[in-house]
């Protein structure tokens, strides 16, 4: 990719075809074979209640979506958001844009009021989730694979600073 702009904007519902396609070349780019990834299809379809029932945030340069982000709660009486989407299409990785997206998802997170961000990361993510601040909490059960378990990550929110306006 270019240094292009990125530019980051809530998913509309024309979006979804795209968010899906971008969602399942991004898990494909490491290397999971054609069984695994039909198996993960349903769960890396983006569709229109996903919209309805999160906040998505679509990364896009000179109007070509490059990534997406989707993070919901807290809860009632909860105190963290799950971060449940973060894909960056192949050909926009290593450019910053899985950060960008990771940022408005920590900052959304805080203006909601959450302490903290949880997610269940593909092992090839582990690493950048880490860098970003989070640290593995446990494991939990693929929603997609009957017998793999995925790294459960959390990340501490530090609190919003004031402003410092007058």
């Amino acid at each position: 990719m270019t240094a292009r702009a990125t530019t980051l904007r809530p998913a509309r519902p024309e979006d979804l075809a795209t968010l899906t396609d971008i969602s399942l070349r991004a898990k494909a780019h490491w290397g999971y074979d054609a069984t695994f990834m039909e198996a993960c299809r349903e769960e890396l379809t983006v569709t229109a209640a996903d919209l309805r029932n999160s906040a998505y945030q679509v990364a896009e340069q000179s109007g070509v979506l490059i990534g997406l982000c989707g993070l919901s709660g807290p809860e009632a009486g909860a105190e963290s958001c799950e971060l449940h989407s973060l894909f960056v299409a192949p050909e926009a990785m290593g450019h910053g844009v899985g950060k960008m997206l990771m940022n408005w998802a920590i900052n959304e997170a805080k203006r909601r009021g959450a302490t903290r961000i949880r997610l269940d990361a593909d092992p090839f993510a582990e690493g950048f989730y880490a860098k970003m601040g989070a640290i593995c909490v446990g494991r939990v059960p693929s929603a997609s694979i009957r017998g793999r378990s995925l790294p459960l990550m959390e990340l501490t929110l530090a609190p919003a600073q004031p402003s410092s306006r007058k």
